[in-house]
C-alpha cells in the first residue's frame, strides 16, 4: 500500500534529478547530492546509529565518503527503491520516514528561487498532523516552554509541551512540521503567546 512517505520519497527523487546534484538545500550548506548521500547512509548502512550517537560519528563520516563517490543519478535511483531494512518497518515508515522525506523534499523545493507553496490533500495533511502530534513533543523540547499547536484547516489542537500560558503555533500541519524541524524562515505559521516565551521558542534550536 502506498504511503505518504513513499510518495514523498518519489517526489524528492524526481526533484533532485530535475534541479541537479549541485543545487542548494535548506539543510545547512549541503547540496542536493549531499542530502541524498545522507539519506542513503541513514537507511542503508550499518553506520546509521552514528547519526544520533556522537561517539559513533566516525562511522558516518567514512560511510558518507564512500557513498559520496558514487554517480549522482545512480544514488537517486538507489534512494528511490526502498530496501528491507529497519527503515522499512511500518511504524518507522509511518512516522519517521514521513517526516524525513517530507521535510527533506521541502528542503530542496524551498531552497530554489522559484519555489511556491504546494497544495496537499486532506489525507496527506492528516498524515502530517499525526507526525506533528507524536514526534513534535521531542522537537520542541529545546525551547523549554509550553507549546500548543493548532491545525488551521480543521481547528484541532494538540499539546506538545504542557504548562499554562503556552506558545500557540497555528498553521497547516505541513507548515507546522517545517517549523518544528527548524525551518522557521520558510514556514507559513503564526506564533503567539506570552512575549518572553515566544522569544525563547523562536530562538531555540528546534528539531532533532
Amino acid at each position: 500500500m502506498s504511503t505518504l512517505a513513499h510518495a514523498e520519497r518519489n517526489r524528492l527523487c524526481d526533484l533532485a534529478l530535475e534541479v541537479g546534484a549541485e543545487a542548494p538545500t535548506l539543510s545547512g550548506d549541503w547540496t542536493v547530492k549531499d542530502l541524498v548521500v545522507h539519506m542513503i547512509v541513514r537507511e542503508r548502512t550499518l553506520a546509521s546509529p552514528g547519526i544520533l550517537v556522537p561517539a559513533l560519528s566516525g562511522l558516518i563520516d567514512r560511510a558518507t565518503e564512500r557513498v559520496g563517490r558514487r554517480d549522482f543519478t545512480d544514488l537517486v535511483e538507489d534512494l528511490r527503491r526502498p530496501r528491507l531494512t529497519w527503515a522499512a518497518l511500518p511504524a518507522v515508515d509511518r512516522l519517521f520516514n514521513t517526516a524525513e522525506y517530507f521535510v527533506h523534499h521541502e528542503d530542496i523545493r524551498r531552497a530554489q528561487p522559484s519555489w511556491v507553496p504546494r497544495e496537499m490533500s486532506a489525507a496527506e495533511q492528516h498524515s502530517l498532523w499525526r507526525v506533528v502530534t507524536t514526534t513534535g513533543r521531542g522537537l520542541v523540547r529545546p525551547a523549554g516552554v509550553p507549546v500548543l499547536v493548532r491545525d488551521e484547516l480543521t481547528g484541532r489542537e494538540a499539546t506538545l509541551r504542557h504548562g499554562s500560558d503556552p506558545v500557540l503555533v497555528v498553521g497547516q500541519p505541513s507548515e507546522v512540521l517545517m517549523l518544528l524541524f527548524g525551518r522557521s524562515e520558510v514556514s507559513g505559521v503564526e506564533v503567539g503567546g506570552p512575549e518572553e516565551r515566544v522569544r525563547r521558542f523562536r530562538s531555540a534550536s528546534l528539531g532533532l
